[in-house]
């Protein structure tokens, strides 16, 4: 196993990497599928199919209703998406730890930049990070580059791979690719064979993992 670069900054995505929103992802979108009169999707089937922006995804699914579909998930998601926030175990100390230790810490997400900082706020972790960038704020979403450089700028710190772009699923490891960054994987369960069109160059179980392997480096 080749050895990681000490990051300079790591960008990290949002749902669930640092957060748990599955429950309130399935939700949303559930509800919003009843409203077009279309099956719900069970908890795999919502794993499994949603990584892209709302911009980049709905198009496809909803065909020319889909400014129709995103007002009818924003406002789902809205009503409920604060009500099921909640860190995942061990990344308030990750975070806590990072910043100590003098890196620049960012967020890149499709999430609604709007909702996404709103969370951040709520749990306390908005000083933590030098910019939180959600769907629509940069012209394109993940896995575009143009996020990256958004989470970046002003820092001083260019893309390389000196930065770490820290998702759980393949649109982050290939937005890190796409960016000139180090892709670092970290969820509970390994890469899936055939998963991955981009290795990443490290997979971690947890951010304890993260965490540790940061203070060796």
């Amino acid at each position: 196993m080749t050895k990681l670069p000490r990051p300079r900054a790591v960008i990290f995505d949002w749902d669930n990497t640092l957060v748990d929103s599955w429950e309130c992802i399935r939700e949303s979108y559930n509800r919003t599928f009843r409203h077009f009169g279309m099956p719900d999707w069970s908890m795999e089937e919502t794993q499994a199919r949603v990584a892209a922006s709302m911009r980049d995804s709905f198009p496809a699914m909803f065909g020319e209703r889909w400014p129709e579909a995103r007002d009818v998930f924003t406002a789902s998601f809205e009503a409920i998406h604060l009500d099921h926030l909640h860190p995942l175990p061990g990344a308030d100390d990750m975070l806590q730890g990072l910043k100590s230790a003098g890196l620049t810490l960012a967020v890149v997400s499709n999430k609604r930049g709007s909702f996404l900082r709103k969370e951040a706020e709520l749990i306390g972790w908005a000083p933590l990070f030098s910019r939180l960038v959600g769907a629509d704020d940069a012209e394109a979403d993940k896995p575009d580059a143009a996020p990256v450089r958004m989470a970046l700028e002003g820092s001083g710190i260019s893309p390389s791979a000196e930065v770490w772009f820290v998702g759980d699923s393949p649109i982050d490891i290939l937005c890190a690719v796409n960016a000139g960054c180090t892709p670092v994987l970290m969820r509970p369960h390994p890469p899936y064979e055939g998963e991955f069109a981009h290795s990443p160059r490290r997979f971690l179980p947890s951010c304890r993992d993260l965490a540790d392997l940061v203070r060796e480096l």
